[in-house]
Parts: C-alpha cells; structure tokens; sequence
C-alpha cells in the first residue's frame, strides 16, 4: 500500500479530520460542507472511510489484493460532529474480498459503503486503455471554487481547471495541502479519494443558490491506483426532467486515467425567500 508521505516540517499543519482513538474521528472546520457549513463536505469523509478499511486489514495477513471499487450510499445529514467507523469483512478470499464500513454519527448510521478488493496479477501485457492525459496541473491557474461554493472544504482545495469551466462540463485537477487525518500516514489512495466527491460542485449546470443538487451516492471503479497527489476530474453533470440528474466523472492522475466515478443527484429548487 503507498502511503503519502507526512511533512517533515514540525510546524503544525491543517487536517480534516483529527483521531480520537481507533474508530473515532473528529472533524475540523476544514471538513464543513458547502450546503451546509454545520455539516460535513462527503469528500474527505469519502477518504476516512478508504482509511479505515485500509486500516482494519492492516491488521490481517498481506493477501496482494487490490482496493477495485468503492460505492457509498449516504443515509442521512453529515453534522459536523464526532464520527465512528466500523469495518467488517462480508466476503473474505484469496483472490477477491468484500468489505463494508459503516460511518455512525451520535450511533446513528449516516454513510455505508461497500469495497470490493480483486487480486494483483501482472497484466502489463495486456493492459491497454484510453490514454487522453490532461494538460498538468502545474501549467495551469487556480481557481477560486470558493466564490461559488461556501464551506471549509471547497476553501481548503487548489483547484486548476483544463479550460474555462461550463456549466454541465468541466475538467479541473484538484489538490490540497491538508493531512486527512492530523498525525497519521495514510495511503496514497485515501487522499486521493478524498478530493473525488468534489467533482459534483465542479460543473454546476445552475447556480446553487438558487438549486439544490446533492449526490445521495458515490461509486468508483479503478482500473489502475492512481499516484501523485493530484486528483483529475474530467466531469460531466445530467440533470433529467423529472428531479434527478447525474455527475460521471473519468478519474485521472498526472499519467492518464485510473478509472471512473458516477453520483446520482437529487435536483430541486430552493425555497423562494
């Protein structure tokens, strides 16, 4: 497992999430949400629970197998409080494993998500793909996502988009200087994974102060581990007739693409003041 490495500065350095003890973890201010600054962002929590798991089978046998797909359903409001992780195996095997964490906030379930782990055999020679690699992110200007979102998370991001972005399209890398969880190393898939929920507040197709678009889920497939500590998100956004809509997204790190992200949206106005 890469794990991203922690700075070697002493100075203290922001996080999004600071331990309480094996399974408990307290949010910062840099994890407030952009609907709501009393709740949680999803992304980094996205990110927590990729932690966790990695953490539970830290404690088992190495079997060389290989974190494929990620999906989670949100239950419930994110509040911005004291969150505890469960971590069970629903499939064990030696060449494919299943596991599912429960994120549980005041002992109320609010996310569960479910990852299925595929064994690690070499394929180079067959391996093969699209290979559309987007500009790097260091010939390209930041972008102030914080002018149309609130909240402590989209404030925490450097963001660096392809092209200008369009409503319903956008391709931008993202990237942050905080830890995930304060004082701890954690795996370069983690981090990475805890900036892909943003993909939803990248390509708004209406303005959200006037719209409400949500994501109640989030899967992703990776056909390769992503590297570096750049997430790309080539994204686009679908909203259909009838109050739902869709965010799919082509994942990439700075050598092409590592897979895919889907979320469905719940789509409404908001209240007229």
């Amino acid at each position: 497992m890469e794990k991203r490495p922690l700075p070697s500065s002493t100075a203290p350095r922001g996080s999004y999430f600071e331990p309480v003890d094996d399974r408990r973890y307290k949010p910062t201010t840099h994890a407030s949400g952009a609907w709501d600054p009393d709740e949680q962002h999803f992304s980094p929590l996205g990110g927590l629970v990729v932690h966790a798991i990695e953490r539970q089978r830290a404690t088992g046998p190495d079997n060389g197998l290989t974190l494929s797909r990620i999906s989670y359903d949100i239950l419930g409001r994110l509040s911005l409080d004291e969150c505890e992780i469960e971590v069970e195996t629903l499939r064990p095997g030696r060449t494919i494993e299943l596991l599912e964490a429960v994120v549980r906030i005041a002992g109320r379930p609010v996310v569960r998500a479910r990852a299925w782990f595929l064994a690690d055999v070499d394929t180079t020679a067959v391996a093969g793909g699209p290979d559309d690699r987007l500009t790097p992110p260091e010939s390209l200007a930041p972008w102030p996502m914080s002018d149309a979102w609130p909240g402590g998370y989209i404030a925490s991001l450097d963001v660096r988009p392809a092209s200008p972005p369009l409503p319903g399209r956008t391709t931008a890398w993202v990237s942050t200087p905080l830890d995930l969880v304060a004082g701890v190393q954690v795996s370069t898939l983690a981090s990475y994974l805890a900036l892909v929920d943003t993909a939803n507040g990248i390509a708004v197709r209406q303005p959200p102060t006037e719209w409400m678009f949500p994501n109640v889920d989030l899967t992703v497939h990776l056909h390769r581990q992503p590297r570096g500590t750049w997430t790309g998100l080539d994204t686009t956004v679908a909203f259909g007739p009838t109050g739902q809509g869709l965010t799919s997204t082509v994942l990439h790190d700075t050598d092409g693409p590592v897979g895919h992200a889907q979320q469905i949206l719940t789509v409404r106005p908001l209240p007229k003041a």
